[in-house]
């Protein structure tokens, strides 16, 4: 079992709208390793996008211990949880996220400079050629399809070299074809030794993982390995 990077005990969220109390994580426990390819799996309303906000530091727990990399983080304050944030730690969403009418490289830049990693030119095209889109380096994002567009994201999440990838919903917008390419480079990803947080209610996408969290009205209902785990390689290595 590889070293844990991410540990959680007994983690509760709740919100607070004037008196009303809604709960939406009810003390959750588990631990994902370093290097792990694990997908958190439930339905709309389950709670697990909360819990990916969580554990990528755009959200806190009520209660409860989120030790990151030995790192009890839960109390940490908002200058900290950024530092972090930015640091350890990429994102790729279902609406890609990105700036409209600037440039694949501009795109895949902007993590940097929030950041105090040198050497930006060498990191952005290192990215983009992990994804293999050296080729549109100078176009604007839309012009891009949205297969291309959600490469240009992963590109974006790994130019700071995080320790954990997050991945929420990465193929949602996507047809088969190119959710298949996505869903291929983050195996690739986790291939290497890149720790990959996929969040999805698609059955089909999640089996790509090695392990699946199944989460249902903030419980935890099943934490089990991958028996017949999906493969969107075939041959073709982004990451050459």
């Amino acid at each position: 079992m590889p070293e844990n990077i991410i540990q959680v005990k007994d983690l509760k969220k709740d919100y607070v709208n004037e008196e009303v109390v809604t709960k939406v994580l009810y003390g959750l426990n588990f631990e994902i390793g370093a290097g792990e390819f694990l997908a958190i799996m439930g339905p709309s309303g389950s709670g697990k996008s909360t819990l990916m906000h969580i554990l990528g530091f755009l959200d806190t727990p009520t209660s409860g211990q989120y030790i990151f990399k030995g790192r009890d983080v839960s109390n940490f304050d908002d200058d900290k949880l950024a530092k972090i944030r930015n640091e350890e730690v990429g994102f790729v969403f279902q609406t890609f996220n990105l700036l409209p009418k600037t440039t694949v490289y501009e795109n895949v830049k902007l993590p940097l400079l929030y950041s105090n990693l040198g050497d930006h030119d060498n990191k952005v095209k290192e990215a983009i050629k992990s994804v293999g889109l050296l080729h549109r380096i100078n176009n604007l994002s839309n012009q891009l399809s949205g297969g291309e567009r959600q490469r240009v994201a992963i590109a974006r999440a790994l130019v700071t070299s995080p320790s954990v990838i997050f991945a929420d919903e990465p193929t949602g917008n996507l047809d088969t074809k190119s959710g298949q390419a996505v869903m291929g480079i983050l195996e690739e990803l986790n291939n290497t030794g890149h720790t990959i947080i996929l969040v999805t209610h698609e059955q089909y996408t999640a089996q790509h993982a090695i392990r699946i969290i199944k989460i249902i009205d903030g419980h935890i209902v099943s934490d089990e390995k991958v028996i017949n785990r999906k493969s969107s390689l075939n041959g073709d290595n982004f990451l050459k």
